[in-house]
């Protein structure tokens, strides 16, 4: 089985400790997820995160419907949480999301002062190998994941003055 990595930063302007709660609410999901997928989270919200804790899905992927269940395998306020696939369209999906605090970060020259870098470390298999991770799936992560910063930037006001 072939895995492959997809990593994503974003640097937004509160602490690890502001930012955490808003990914640790498993309803915001919906939020951070393209209209096109017509995601819908199943599990009743608030959801009590931890270790173990499952969360079931509906997407609908090039207009199919599906199932998805993730399982939070490792939880570490407000640093760090992974949630891994165990029912879905991957034959493996491991997310792991780190917030690391930041002070007086610089990007394009302007000071951004405190904040966190939010990173995300997606490992990931699909049914079909390279083939369908090239023609396919490659294109659709690196959509959704500028869909979710630009969702991320606009609810943490990144950018406004």
């Amino acid at each position: 089985m072939k895995v492959f990595t997809l990593t994503n930063e974003l640097w937004l302007p509160q602490s690890p400790e502001e930012v955490f709660p808003f990914f640790a609410d498993a309803g915001n999901l919906e939020r951070l997820t393209p209209p096109s997928l017509r995601f819908r989270i199943l599990t009743p919200t608030p959801t009590e995160m931890a270790v173990g804790t499952l969360i079931d899905y509906r997407i609908g992927l090039r207009g199919i419907p599906m199932s998805w269940q993730s399982e939070i395998t490792a939880w570490e306020p407000p640093y760090r949480f992974v949630d891994e696939q165990r029912r879905g369209p991957y034959r493996l999906w491991v997310h792991e999301h780190v917030f690391i605090p930041q002070g007086a970060v610089a990007q394009g020259g302007d000071a951004q002062g405190d904040g966190t870098l939010a990173r995300d470390i997606v490992q990931y298999a699909v049914i079909g190998g390279a083939i369908v991770q090239r023609l396919f799936v490659a294109s659709e992560l690196e959509r959704i994941f500028e869909y979710r910063n630009a969702a991320l930037k606009d609810y943490f006001a990144v950018g406004v003055t």
